[in-house]
């Protein structure tokens, strides 16, 4: 299990690392094919395997894998089969931002409960300091949503 965990991490982590390159590459106006493939296959990966560990009871990180994997599939649909026309460019780069959201905000909660120095400032994960990070954060995909959404206008390029 613990092979599959840090599998998990490395896969989530490059999913997180490649996709804030194509949501930079959004609000610069550039598609980044291979970087978007990358990121959205670590990112459905990271989904996947997060439904493999032992479960015993429903907890909210499957409703965050439930919750990206419903944003992962319009993403990919207005990436893949509507070639990001019309209406389906600006689904495609609000639901990227989303999916990399969900990915950043699990990043936090694990944060908070693995390092010690985070862990002692919320131990129970609803702590002001938690609750200001995830604020904050989410604030940033806001922000960053609204100007991929604003400003990608790139061709497609090759998938």
């Amino acid at each position: 299990m613990v092979l599959f965990t840090g599998i998990h991490v490395a896969i989530s982590l490059a999913g997180i690392l490649s996709g804030f390159a194509v949501v930079l590459g959004m609000i610069g106006d550039r598609p980044l094919p291979c970087w978007t493939s990358f990121f959205l296959l670590t990112t459905l990966a990271t989904s996947v395997t997060g439904f493999m560990f032992p479960m015993h009871r429903f907890m909210p990180s499957h409703g965050v894998g439930i919750i990206s994997l419903i944003v992962l599939t319009f993403t990919l649909l207005a990436r893949y089969r509507f070639k990001l026309e019309g209406a389906w460019r600006k689904t495609y780069a609000v639901t990227a931002v989303i999916a990399l959201y969900l990915n950043v905000f699990v990043l936090v909660v694990q944060s908070f409960l693995k390092i010690p120095a985070l862990h002692t400032l919320a131990p129970n994960g609803n702590e002001p300091p938690f609750a200001m990070v995830q604020g904050a954060v989410l604030v940033l995909f806001i922000a960053l949503g609204i100007a991929a959404a604003l400003k990608f206008k790139a061709p497609l390029g090759p998938s």
